[in-house]
């Protein structure tokens, strides 16, 4: 049987312009799309063709937004654009800098709690898995091909208690020196590559299916709207126009 990465896909087919104002896809594409250079829209249907949803990641508490930014990009670059940001005490803020604006193209949900993202996610059916020194098991040994949340740690403790003890799965990032353990942005950009690597091999051998024709003009039809600061004004005079 075919792993299905469109059974996890999150984006519904009305975008919200603004608050009670929704358009369907179909709409973004009419009046958006042609709008958008040929280049631009070429990048576009490339990239939303080869978003992945059987992975998410799991930021907890990281401190230093830099390093949670890191990983965003790194996500967003292999194709992953779902991320949960568990925030414990000061709100978490992108740093630009480092992220390129990666944030931009991400589906973000922020958490308070550990333990409502831990449910939230178990409910949506994947295998939480996290990383920490604690574990014997190599990054190799995970089975990837579930529809799995990848969980980094913060800086200084790493993974909560409260998850380790509820994950599917623990697994170590193996290392030849002294040093015991990756920076977290490091950790995420090896591990996603990792992930990516047998994501691509899968679909290769056609033992993973993709999303369909429709998630994927929903995909290009967000990312077009996101694309023109003006979409929001440009929509608003169409759809009223029309009725």
């Amino acid at each position: 049987m075919k792993l299905k990465m469109s059974a996890f896909f999150p984006y519904p087919a009305e975008i919200e312009v603004e608050k009670n104002f929704k358009v369907s896809y179909h709409q973004v594409l009419e009046h958006i799309w042609p709008l958008l250079t040929k280049e631009r829209r070429n990048k576009i249907t490339t990239v939303a063709t080869h978003r992945n949803f059987n992975l998410t990641v799991v930021l907890e508490n990281i401190y230093d937004r830099g390093n949670a930014s890191a990983v965003m990009r790194s996500q967003e670059a292999f194709g992953y654009p779902c991320v949960e940001v568990i925030e414990g005490g000061e709100r978490f803020k992108n740093a630009n800098r480092v992220s390129s604006g990666a944030e931009k193209w991400l589906r973000q949900r922020r958490w308070k709690s550990s333990l409502d993202c831990w449910d939230q996610l178990k409910k949506e059916g994947y295998q939480i898995c996290v990383t920490t020194l604690q574990s014997s098991k190599p990054l190799g040994d995970i089975d990837w091909t579930r529809p799995t949340a990848l969980v980094l740690g913060n800086e200084k403790e790493g993974v909560s208690q409260e998850l380790l003890e509820r994950a599917d799965e623990r697994m170590i990032i193996p290392m030849s020196g002294f040093v015991q353990s990756f920076n977290i942005s490091v950790a995420g950009a090896i591990s996603l590559y990792h992930i990516h690597q047998i994501h691509q091999q899968k679909l290769k051998e056609s033992l993973m299916r993709g999303l369909s024709e429709e998630q994927i003009d929903i995909l290009k039809a967000y990312y077009a709207f996101k694309t023109m600061d003006s979409s929001p004004h440009i929509l608003k005079a169409k759809i009223h126009s029309e009725t």
